[in-house]
């Protein structure tokens, strides 16, 4: 098979009536019906669900931000490096993840859909996305191991909890949390927001007032083994690190792609929601890694350095200093454990999400996202028993190529081939039938960037380029995707331009619209952005139904070529 062709263009239609395959598909979808319950799995978020004003849905995104990893990033690049290293491999890593999340945030609040649903029409195909699925969803496990690494450690500190048993409880309290999607969720980081933002920023301030020395000492630590200089090394071994976490706009947009329709009343409050939501979260990421480095130079005397990276210690120091001691290690922990709570409800959402959008799309069955909650908590508990802590900075200093590789292409995609060159179609596409099955030029371009990063990253091609891995992985994906955009002149974006539905997809204000129709396989209604006609009879199909159509027989045919 060409890569022009999909599967649906080699599959004939099992029946001319539907028959057993509308029987099957209708099988296969019927426990994604509940809607509040799926929150949407697998599609567009349509108008009628996303009840939410714009500033409700920024305050949910950024109370995902509240977890703990930050600190023990910053603590770990800042004990290795020396805080001025740090610093500016803080702000470096924060600028590249600032600027490539606009344009995705932007596609993910304006039309509704998730970063994989992005991904497969910004260059990568229905089923090429496949490939950044699974990277986004190790970045939830990942972070999830982490998340939970560190509130082990609180619980054994506070509770006395060995930390197999804490690694446990850290994974399976979030269950009854994610079951709910967006509902549970926004209430939750609205309530818990202030709390955590008192118990995080009130020990700072009083350490800086009551001991102002701190900051120089802060500001002249060395690193191990350091001169105290700046070197780019240095700054791009740590930047490496903290780019690890530009796989974190997936998560913000998973909460994104609930904001209302942008319309000329609300135009500044939603974008106000979108950047604040959406790039904007880095700047909150990058405070608390200097906080991180600046809680572990003021610990490290009395806890040595690997202690100093942990969370809970530098809050118990920094607690030390302001209250009496019988408050000491109850705070810190409750600290650690909203955290842990609100990050990780997140990762193991987000990371369903993704997992259930790859599986669905390969074996065309839906087996409900709880399933891969299920799994990604059990990837995230076998990373926690293997001590990932204590090789923290290896896996994201590893992963981040692979990550950075995958944003950049998306982010160049959308501003340049769309906006520049105008060879990518502006208005996102997800539905099987209009995609080809692979998009050569984010396929290509991804895998490019991130085995030449990784080859980089392990001393392929010596010891003085391993630090420049994450610039290569950001260099070569920003030069290849247009490239091969333009090699292809564009011809493997859309497999058809009409989906056979004569209303149109955007309303007068240019947002989707809110038209609702039937599908004709499950009978329920959705809005029009989630529909195309079917191939065998005079009606529309969803997209759930489409992508769990074994056989094709409800997927449009391949369109004929023009000129």
């Amino acid at each position: 098979m060409s890569i022009s062709e999909s599967p649906e263009t080699a599959t004939a239609p099992e029946s001319a009536t539907g028959g057993p395959t509308e029987e099957t598909t209708t099988r296969a979808t019927t426990q994604a019906t509940r809607e509040t319950l799926e929150d949407y799995t697998l599609r567009f978020a349509p108008r009628g669900y996303r009840r939410w004003k714009p500033m409700i849905v920024a305050t949910t995104a950024l109370g995902g931000i509240a977890y703990m990893a930050d600190f023990s990033i910053g603590a770990g690049i800042g004990l290795t490096h020396g805080t001025g290293n740090a610093l500016v491999a803080i702000a470096v890593a924060a600028v590249v993840i600032f600027v490539t999340g606009i344009p995705l945030a932007y596609y993910g609040a304006r039309y509704n859909i998730d970063l994989d649903l992005i991904t497969r029409g910004s260059g990568f195909g229905y089923y090429g996305s496949v490939l950044t699925g699974v990277i986004f969803a190790s970045f939830t496990f990942i972070f999830f191991a982490l998340e939970g690494s560190i509130m082990a450690q609180g619980l054994k500190l506070g509770l006395g909890l060995p930390l197999w048993l804490g690694y446990l409880v850290s994974t399976f309290m979030v269950i009854p949390l994610v079951i709910y999607g967006m509902k549970a969720l926004s209430k939750l980081q609205v309530w818990t927001t202030p709390v955590w933002l008192l118990l995080m920023v009130a020990p700072l301030v009083y350490l800086i007032s009551k001991d102002p020395g701190t900051v120089g000492r802060f500001l002249g630590y060395a690193g191990t083994g350091g001169d105290g200089g700046v070197n780019t090394a240095s700054v791009l071994l740590g930047a490496g690190v903290c780019l690890s976490l530009i796989a974190q706009i997936g998560e913000q947009i998973d909460y994104l792609r609930f904001m209302p329709p942008r319309t000329e009343a609300n135009r500044r409050t939603w974008w106000t929601a979108v950047i604040m939501a959406g790039p904007g979260w880095v700047v909150l990421g990058a405070l608390k890694q200097a906080i991180g480095v600046f809680l572990a130079v003021y610990i490290l005397a009395e806890v040595g350095p690997a202690a100093a990276t942990e969370p809970i210690q530098q809050f118990r120091g920094a607690f030390d200093a302001m209250m009496p001691s019988w408050l000491v290690v109850p705070l810190a922990v409750v600290l650690v454990v909203i955290s842990q709570i609100k990050i990780n409800v997140t990762n193991a959402y987000s990371g369903s999400l993704a997992w259930t959008n790859s599986f669905t799309r390969v074996t065309r069955h839906y087996p409900g996202r709880m399933i891969f909650v299920l799994v990604n908590l059990g990837f995230a508990l076998a990373l926690m028993e293997a001590d990932m802590f204590s090789f923290l900075n290896g896996i994201l200093g590893f992963y981040s190529n692979c990550a950075i590789a995958w944003v950049v292409t998306v982010a160049t995609d959308i501003g340049v081939n769309k906006y520049l060159l105008g060879l990518s179609p502006l208005q996102p596409e997800f539905r099987r039938g209009m995609l080809h099955a692979v998009n050569p030029v984010g396929v290509v371009s991804f895998v490019a960037a991130s085995g030449l990063s990784i080859a980089l990253y392990f001393h392929a091609l010596g010891d003085g380029l391993q630090p420049y891995s994450p610039v290569a992985a950001a260099v070569i994906a920003f030069v290849l995707t247009p490239l091969m955009a333009l090699v292809t002149k564009g011809r493997y974006y859309l497999r058809r331009t009409d989906d056979g539905i004569p209303e149109p997809l955007l309303d007068g204000e240019g947002n989707p619209s809110g038209l609702t129709l039937t599908c004709h396989v499950c009978h329920q209604s959705y809005e029009r952005p989630d529909l195309a006609a079917c191939r065998t009879h005079d009606a529309v199909v969803c997209s759930l139904c489409l992508s769990t159509d074994k056989t094709g027989a409800h997927v449009l045919p391949a369109q004929a070529p023009t000129g």
